[in-house]
């Protein structure tokens, strides 16, 4: 019983840790997940290139889909993930990798959801929607204490593609859009990490005003402006310089700090990035040019 699936990442339109709304957009840099399943009653996971690497989160995903969807036939099994997307870099590596697992876990009990299919494919009767995966895998996140809002918006660009905003509260879709397809993602990682379960809460719930804001931009599906005021705000709350923000403006349509940090991330047309490429790859660090994600997570053959 063996199954494979990718997701990809994703950068911050707003935060959720101010008011507990966040919204996210997927980028062309993916997780995959091989399961194999078995009735061990016991889940191992590694993650390539990091074998020190925390395996909870995706050991998790396996027991969860497991216990869920199972049926009893398989209680253990071996999770490996390979990754273009950094941890601990602000570009929901955990997401990724969750829905990643999620969908290979499904995929190995031949209950994979419809449109995370090849088309010629046919999804079994009981396999569940992706959305519901993707809650699944934001169920593991919380149980392995890697998130402090259990990033729903994160989980769910990741795993439906394009942009969507949520209210993670209740685990709850408000909007599922895509941008505009002649955008791109520009990415800068410099080399240190940042932990999401680290962040200073409290710290970012006082700036909630203008994430209420950012939440009605985004709302408005005004996702460039909605971004950069989050990139500031964020910034300040978390102590970041912001410099890199800057730098990016007036040519990028929008930047923001991602996630927690410490990667920014622009998005505009080629040509507009071009002058903000040149700028970031100044910068000690890595920069990528990476194409929006409208596919989300899907079973990989």
């Amino acid at each position: 019983m063996e199954g494979r699936a990718a997701a990809p990442g994703a950068g911050t339109v707003l935060n959720a840790l101010a008011n507990g709304s966040g919204s996210a957009f997927a980028i062309d840099a993916r997780t995959t997940a091989t399961v194999e399943l078995d009735d061990s009653g016991s889940v191992t996971g590694e993650i390539a290139g990091a074998p020190d690497a925390d395996t909870r989160l995706i050991e998790r995903c396996v027991e969860l889909v497991c216990a869920r969807h199972g049926d009893g036939v398989a209680d253990g099994g071996h999770v490996r993930t390979e990754s273009a997307v950094p941890m601990a870099a602000g570009l929901k590596s955990s997401s990724a990798a969750a829905n990643a697992t999620v969908l290979a876990t499904l995929d190995a009990l031949d209950r994979a959801p419809a449109d995370a299919l090849p088309d010629a494919e046919r999804a079994h009767a009981d396999a569940p929607t992706r959305a519901a995966a993707c809650r699944l895998g934001v169920e593991a996140a919380r149980d392995a204490g890697v998130t402090v809002t259990g990033a729903f918006d994160d989980a769910s660009a990741s795993m439906l593609g394009g942009v969507t905003v949520t209210d993670n509260t209740k685990d709850t879709l408000l909007t599922h859009e895509t941008l505009p397809t002649a955008w791109r993602a520009l990415v800068w990682t410099p080399e240190e990490r940042a932990f999401s379960a680290d962040a200073d809460v409290a710290r970012c719930e006082r700036i909630a005003p203008v994430a209420d804001l950012v939440r009605d931009l985004a709302l408005d599906g005004d996702y460039a402006r909605a971004m950069t005021v989050n990139g500031f705000a964020f910034c300040a709350a978390l102590g970041f310089p912001a410099d890199p923000a800057v730098e990016a403006l007036p040519d990028a349509a929008g930047a923001s700090l991602s996630g927690t940090g410490p990667s920014f991330v622009a998005v505009g047309t080629d040509g507009a990035l071009d002058p903000v490429a040149a700028r970031w790859q100044e910068r000690e660090g890595r920069t990528r040019r990476l194409a929006l994600d409208t596919a989300g997570g899907m079973v990989a053959r």
